[in-house]
């Protein structure tokens, strides 16, 4: 899909994103008001307002590649009764919302196909399908990569003994600013090494979802 040769996709990627970045980052609000802390609710990112929750940066690289971020819910791991598992959950929260709209979207497809196929003859349609889901998978596969401050680096940080936990701090105290160096590389300069290292674990990834949803690999 070429969003600067086809205005339609274009306009059509704006919705499905915010769709996606909204309800990944509602559900990190929302799991931790649960969980008894009302930061993000105070501050107002506990709402379905997508201007609320968009980075400039992270919604740029969505709209014009696979993956992309938005801004984080402000959480305080003070307000918990158990801050390590806590922060866990909800960390898992926004990643699991996508993998659930991915799978929603999914069946939405499969469904259309078996009962109603001439709806997905319907560009405009299929393609927004088509882009809900892979965005959505894409947006999870993203934030559970173990890199700081994404979900994924606070997922481990809750999975690991406390022993280890200060190693894996010092261990990864570089990563994010070589993560971005590779992702402006590549956004920016067309120099494909993110790709290389990221598309040989996404494609298994991608791959799974497209098998439980469709019984085969698209």
């Amino acid at each position: 899909m070429d969003i600067f040769n086809d205005p339609a996709l274009f306009i059509l990627k704006i919705p499905a994103i915010f769709i996606a970045l909204t309800i990944h980052e509602y559900a990190h609000g929302y799991v931790a008001l649960l969980l008894g802390d009302t930061t993000a609710r105070d501050s107002g990112r506990l709402t379905f307002n997508p201007i609320s929750h968009l980075d400039l940066f992270g919604t740029a690289m969505l709209l014009f590649g696979p993956f992309g971020w938005a801004k984080p819910v402000p959480v305080n791991g003070y307000n918990f009764s158990n801050p390590k598992r806590d922060i866990l959950l909800v960390s898992a929260a926004g990643p699991l919302s996508n993998i659930i709209l991915a799978l929603f979207t999914g069946y939405i497809i499969r469904a259309l196909g078996t009962f109603s196929p001439a709806l997905l003859t319907q560009p405009h349609i299929s393609t927004f399908l088509s882009l809900c889901l892979q965005i959505n998978i894409g947006l999870s596969f993203f934030n559970l990569l173990p890199v700081p401050p994404l979900d994924g680096s606070k997922i481990i940080l809750g999975l690991l003994p406390n022993k280890w936990i200060p190693g894996y701090i010092e261990k990864s105290r570089y990563v994010p600013t070589i993560f971005m160096i590779l992702l402006l590389a590549e956004w920016g300069l067309r120099i494909p090494v993110f790709s290389s290292l990221i598309y040989p674990v996404f494609r298994p990834y991608y791959n799974f979802f497209s098998f439980l949803i469709f019984g085969k690999v698209l």
